[in-house]
């Protein structure tokens, strides 16, 4: 029999963790459900156990640090993450861990943009931000998935054991998303119902310093991930702000013969110099980005 670990993140949530894990020890009977504690203070562990949970700890704070240990200490066929806020329907686990085991998809994730998102979330900034994210990933690695930062989804031991998790906090999902469209796991979604934190139960995610990281982190990972494209837009912005500055000292020189503005002349063909030695460094990254690929390939068959 296939082994199957749900996985529950928690800080916090005395609440709603007893809910949770006993709807998805109903939803799969037959796997083993860990809660890891990140230094909750109501309590949360002993109602978890007592719920009939595995319960362990993670000292570090943050989210990205409790899935590295999770990763990294649990072994399965199939894991299923989902947050211990009672927000991810427990129904939706069979099918997900069934497109794992049995369709041999990497990453399934839980889609809640396309059903019940906007009617259930009541913080309109949350709902900006899905959005930002949504629209700046699929633009920047030309696909097409519908949710990027759920936090339920299932995973393959292959994905699992071949995650290098650089994030430590609530951006952790962005970074899973891209580097499963980067290193081209098998990716499949899964329409959820979402349903609002209950009464009583708040939110640990800030709006505005959650939602700069997460931005911060796709452009890190678009840095890292694409660096000829990413090199490639910073040198033409560049040659634009060169060309603004020296457009008016070549017109003059035309008219006079003269040069009358050498400041101007030399900023702008320091811009040149280094517009062109950016791009430059575009290229031998993107050489080297496209070394690691087939390097993690051949270890991927290993």
């Amino acid at each position: 029999m296939n082994k199957i670990a749900v996985l529950i993140p928690c800080y916090n949530e005395s609440k709603t963790i007893r809910n949770v894990v006993e709807s998805y020890r109903q939803a799969l009977p037959e796997a083993e459900i860990y809660v890891y504690d990140n230094n909750s203070t109501d309590g949360t562990d002993e109602i978890a156990r007592q719920a009939g949970a595995i319960v362990r700890y993670e000292y570090r704070q943050g989210k990205g640090n409790v899935i590295r240990s999770m990763f990294r200490d649990i072994e399965a066929d199939c894991y299923l993450m989902t947050d211990g806020d009672y927000t991810y329907p427990a129904g939706n686990a069979p099918e997900m861990c069934r497109l794992v085991l049995e369709k041999g998809v990497d990453m399934v994730i839980g889609d809640r943009l396309s059903s019940t998102y906007f009617e259930e979330n009541k913080r309109p900034f949350h709902n900006f931000g899905n959005l930002l994210v949504r629209n700046l990933i699929n633009k920047l690695f030309r696909n097409n998935v519908r949710d990027i930062m759920t936090g339920y989804r299932a995973f393959s031991h292959a994905f699992v054991k071949n995650f290098p998790i650089l994030s430590k906090g609530f951006e952790i999902e962005t970074e899973m998303t891209i580097h499963a469209l980067d290193k081209n796991f098998l990716l499949q979604e899964v329409l959820i119902d979402y349903q609002d934190r209950p009464q009583g139960s708040n939110s640990k995610l800030n709006t505005y310093s959650d939602g700069f990281k997460v931005i911060m982190t796709i452009f890190r990972l678009f840095r890292d991930y694409r660096p000829l494209l990413f090199f490639s837009l910073c040198s033409v912005f560049l040659l634009i702000v060169a060309f603004i500055l020296l457009i008016p000292v070549l017109v003059s020189y035309l008219e006079t013969g003269l040069v009358l503005r050498f400041p101007t002349l030399f900023v702008g063909s320091a811009i040149i110099i280094i517009a062109i030695l950016l791009w430059i460094c575009g290229l031998i990254l993107d050489v080297v980005t496209t070394k690691h690929k087939q390097l993690y390939e051949l270890l991927m068959n290993k």
